[in-house]
């Protein structure tokens, strides 16, 4: 097997942003469109990975976190002056160089791979460059073909007329060997209308040595460059439609899809039903025959088969619900593992819990588990009953088959079988609200 390395192109300014975040971190489905490239170049295994960078380094570097080499491009010349900033990073290296752009995040590990492979062909290719045919060329360059072999790549700022009625269009993507990419580089001009080394001429260079560079095709999404926060919409919004097709092949009903929001790593098991307006954040794994009612937004958390959450829950990072569990309406979980068949039907909070198997937690229920400075633990035994409107103030433990009394606020912990009621003492007045409305009704006639 050859060695691979992968070149990512990040240095451009990402103006049309308008962000203070890098354009390349921004994200799609709750993950960086730089990581989800990353994640695909990654399962090549490549021996060596390179992003060149420009403004916005400190922010890629940290969000890289050591798993990529680093090469600034300053000034920007073009994307062929961008791909030479990797050479010292790729010294001594003898392998295959895919050159990448990390703000087009959704190019598939099998296409690279296709690339790769066709490299090695039997007819030796010098460069294969990425293509695709959109609905509307806008301003792509132009790749000129004769069957799959390139004759010439042209910028659109370049492209005549004719070449303009080329509909096979140019992704920027390239495989080509480092040992002749490179020199190649080193032969590129800027002697063009926008006065910058383009990338696409060594190919034009590599064909006038006599050598042939060949296209493979892709599909237009799968090398779809975002550049705006509209062109960021418009992929989120094609992404999600994609993901949510996938989730009902693979077994799940969503009832209204369109308004169903996964993350990149969402994971559903079969039989899962999911109702209108549903929000996943990252870190989700649901197990089979589950309900998510509407209007609940979920994230980190884990939930076994046969649970039902919401509607209207908010179900925050460290949750865990067992079988059978229940989250109901306006109940919101942190850091809550509910043990098998307990259940929190309405207007809760549970933070920093853990609750046994077959517990009850009554509506209005609150872990109180911050006191400004440190979080603190509630455990609630298996079997449990928590009346309505109880306050559990953490730490605090409250024991199996227990009960608490609707309206307690509870400090101390709570033995196996107990009952606890903290309540003050109720005061009867008997006839003072008959004497309070008379005294009242006379005042207002009097006006």
């Amino acid at each position: 097997m050859t060695e691979l390395a992968a070149i990512i192109l990040a240095a451009g300014k990402g103006t049309r942003m308008k962000s203070d975040l890098h354009k390349v971190l921004h994200p799609i489905a709750g993950r960086p469109m730089l990581m989800h490239l990353m994640a695909s170049v990654d399962a090549l295994n490549p021996n060596k990975k390179v992003v060149v960078v420009g403004s916005g380094k400190d922010q890629l570097e940290t969000a890289l976190a050591g798993s990529a080499a680093l090469a600034v491009q300053e000034p920007q010349h073009g994307t062929g002056h961008a791909v030479q900033q990797a050479e010292s990073a790729l010294a001594g290296f003898d392998g295959d160089v895919l050159i990448l752009y990390g703000d087009v995040p959704f190019v598939p590990t099998a296409t690279m791979r296709m690339m790769v492979d066709r490299l090695h062909a039997d007819d030796d290719p010098a460069v294969i460059v990425l293509g695709f045919e959109p609905d509307d060329t806008q301003s792509y360059g132009r790749i000129i073909t004769q069957k799959d072999r390139i004759e010439w790549m042209v910028e659109h700022k370049d492209a005549s007329d004719l070449q303009r009625e080329v509909r096979l269009c140019n992704s920027g993507l390239m495989a080509v060997k480092s040992r002749d990419l490179f020199p190649l580089l080193a032969r590129v001009t800027n002697d063009n209308a926008a006065g910058e080394y383009y990338l696409v001429d060594i190919v034009n260079i590599a064909t006038q040595d006599g050598r042939h560079c060949y296209v493979v095709k892709t599909d237009p999404y799968d090398v779809t460059g975002i550049n705006s926060r509209s062109e960021l919409a418009a992929m989120e919004a094609e992404w999600q439609k994609r993901r949510r097709t996938q989730a009902m092949d693979d077994g799940a009903t969503l009832i209204a899809p369109e308004t169903v929001w996964f993350a990149w790593d969402t994971q559903l098991g079969r039989d899962v039903l999911i109702e209108p307006n549903v929000f996943f954040g990252p870190g989700v794994s649901i197990a089979d025959n589950v309900k998510i009612r509407a209007n609940s937004h979920i994230e980190g958390t884990q939930i076994a088969s046969g649970c039902e959450v919401g509607p209207f829950a908010r179900l925050r990072p460290g949750t865990v619900l067992e079988e059978k569990a229940k989250i109901g309406n306006f109940v919101e979980t942190k850091k809550a593992h509910l043990g098998k068949g307990a259940k929190a039907n309405h207007l809760t909070y549970l933070g920093d819990a853990t609750i046994g198997a077959g517990a009850n937690i009554g509506a209005g229920t609150i872990t109180c588990n911050y006191d400004g400075y440190f979080k603190y633990q509630t455990v609630i035994g298996e079997g449990a009953f928590i009346g309505s409107n109880s306050a559990l103030i953490a730490p605090v433990k409250i024991g199996r088959d227990a009960i608490v009394a609707a309206g307690s606020a509870v400090s101390r912990d709570v033995a196996d079988g107990e009952l606890r009621m903290v309540r003050a003492e109720q005061l009867v007045k008997p006839g003072w609200a008959d004497r309070f409305h008379d005294a009242m009704r006379k005042k207002t006639e009097g006006k």
